[in-house]
């Protein structure tokens, strides 16, 4: 029997104009856009971002916990559409430089601890999602 997870975020996605969309959380506010009209990155692109930045977190967190700085620290983000449908990203390379030369022994923890980030976690793991149309007006 599966237990149901507790929903306790909240995420609000609101029209601007066009194909631009506001994203709101908590106090933050961001928004997307298609190629085009360009006002954000579009959702694919910020599905990408969110994995890369995840990635930097992790790295970002394992440089600090072992005293090694995180200045310099850049993770790149390279992503094809799949050729078949429907249509989605096929494929995601993602590379870490930790703008410093690591022993062979931290590289590897470093390489673990990265292929753990949240959101890479649930992309293997995908949550259970449902799509509902608002039906409750008068």
């Amino acid at each position: 029997m599966k237990t149901e997870v507790p929903l306790h975020q909240r995420v609000q996605v609101r029209h601007v104009q066009g194909d631009e969309y506001a994203v709101l959380l908590r106090a933050h506010e961001v928004h997307t856009d298609q190629p085009g009209s360009d006002q954000g990155m579009s959702p694919v692109e910020l599905f990408a971002a969110s994995l890369a930045t995840c990635v930097a977190h992790y790295a970002g967190s394992y440089l600090h916990r072992h005293s090694l700085p995180r200045e310099g620290l850049t993770v790149v983000a390279e992503y094809g559409m799949a050729a078949d449908r429907p249509p989605r990203i096929g494929r995601i390379r993602i590379t870490v430089d930790p703008a410093q030369a690591l022993e062979p022994r931290r590289r590897q923890a470093l390489q673990a601890v990265v292929d753990h980030c949240t959101v890479h976690n649930t992309l293997r793991q995908p949550p259970e999602i449902e799509i509902r149309v608002h039906d409750d007006r008068p």
